[in-house]
């Protein structure tokens, strides 16, 4: 990794804060030591919540869902933070903590601070050591416990729901006590004038057995996975050598993006230990069956019914709607089939040059059922054919998590029949599934 451009630190408040030290590590020896006193006072957790500091600092709390996320103003009693209460749990929480972290810095009486900046060109700053603040106060020193084994980010983002915490807090913690080789980075996109967009590392963080990567600052190569995760929770992973010039697995989730930006940020999880991306036999990411990642020519497989004729509702609506001409021709050559041989049957469809939707004929009817309409048999069938499809024109294989839906499947078994005839004969097979769901505040 080349060497990362230190930060040209020119926020007046960040400046004023840090009194000529490394501003990253003023924020965290701030937030620590406020983290410190909370825990003498008594505070635990998890979840640890801000409230518990906010009231040791004697600040008003008042819920305004015409916030747009939080703010935070000065007033003749003190200070006031308002949050929107209709945003979910986890980013309410996170939310409050960024704005008790713009107390740190002295001159925060001086305007109203909204989380995610004032629209100034160098307000990132501030913006972000606010997170790193906030951070620590959500998930502080002492709230988890080493782990000797990290587990992929898909079970990560489940996991961290345990502490009621953001992805990014739980990323950054992980990093701090993790006894494998890892490093945590949050990035940010920048947009150029042509419309291009690039990403930069706002923070870099390393376990204690991890190399000296001096990683904030530095400009993540356009072809990396980064620009893959398009959506909040949306994931990916790759062995790419941007990050110590030596192949290196990286694994990323979409963040929240900052107010005013089209592109969410997104976190990575380095591991450093890992040249190699893990032999998984199923590629399980988070994200939309409508964006498939990895280039070149590519299969959407969905399951269908044997009376359709249309694709009917879920994910067969939504691409149907993103992919019309594809439909039309799925009923073109669906009508030609008698109904009673239908089952088991693969229906190829052009949606564009690179990719096909692979309509699977692996469910009996639809509607209500004292049993599973799922037919394995007929299923495996239509994986055989769309096995054979792939490999005979070099495409990957893309799907929900088929067959678990109005069908009854289970996936265990699904998954099973996968890998013994698609990953088994070599096709590389990427399975997408939904983000953990954001719980709504309820009482906080």
């Amino acid at each position: 990794m080349p060497d990362a451009p230190s930060i040209k630190w020119t926020h007046a408040s960040v400046k004023t804060f840090a009194k000529g030290a490394d501003p990253l590590i003023a924020i965290e020896e701030a937030a620590r030591a406020l983290v410190l006193k909370a825990r003498e006072k008594g505070w635990e957790g998890p979840p640890f919540n801000p409230l518990r500091i906010a009231e040791m600092l004697e600040v008003q709390i008042e819920a305004n869902s015409s916030v747009s996320d939080a703010r935070l103003t000065a007033t003749p009693t003190g200070p006031k933070i308002q949050f929107n209460p209709q945003q979910p749990r986890e980013r309410v929480r996170f939310s409050i903590a960024h704005e008790i972290a713009h107390l740190l810095f002295p001159d925060w009486s001086e305007q109203i601070r909204n989380r995610g900046g004032d629209g100034t060109p160098d307000d990132w700053q501030l913006e972000m050591l606010c997170n790193i603040a906030a951070s620590e106060f959500v998930l502080p020193i002492g709230s988890m416990s080493a782990a000797s084994s990290i587990s992929p980010i898909e079970e990560l983002m489940h996991q961290r729901r345990d502490y009621d915490v953001s992805a990014e807090a739980f990323l950054i913690r992980l990093a701090k006590i993790s006894n494998p080789p890892i490093g945590v980075f949050v990035s940010s996109p920048k947009v150029s004038e042509n419309g291009t967009r690039h990403y930069r590392i706002d923070y870099f963080v390393s376990s204690p057995t991890a190399p000296n990567i001096r990683g904030t600052g530095i400009e993540i190569p356009d072809e990396s996975i980064v620009h893959r995760c398009t959506a909040i929770g949306h994931t990916d992973r790759a062995v790419e050598s941007w990050v110590t010039d030596a192949p290196t697995q990286i694994e990323c989730v979409g963040l929240t993006a900052y107010p005013g930006s089209v592109y969410p940020r997104v976190a990575g999880l380095v591991r450093f230990n890992k040249t190699q991306e893990d032999n998984i036999p199923i590629r399980l990411l988070h994200g939309s069956i409508l964006e498939p990642r990895n280039g070149g020519r590519k299969i959407i497989c969905q399951l269908v019914n044997d009376k359709a004729i249309k694709w009917g509702g879920g994910v067969a609506r939504k691409i149907a709607k993103r992919f019309p001409d594809a439909e039309n021709d799925f009923t073109k050559q669906v009508i030609q089939i008698p109904r009673n041989q239908r089952l088991g049957q693969a229906i190829f469809s052009k949606a564009n040059e690179e990719t096909l939707i692979a309509s699977l004929i692996g469910q009996e009817g639809f509607g209500q059922s004292l049993f599973p309409r799922i037919r394995y048999s007929a299923l495996q069938d239509c994986f055989e054919q769309v096995a054979a499809y792939a490999a005979s024109v070099g495409a990957s294989v893309h799907m929900p998590k088929i067959g678990t839906g109005s069908a009854g499947g289970n996936w265990s078994t699904i998954e099973e029949m996968l890998d013994d005839l698609m990953v088994r004969a070599g096709l590389t097979v990427t399975v997408y599934d939904l983000p953990p769901k954001r719980i709504q505040l309820e009482m906080f």
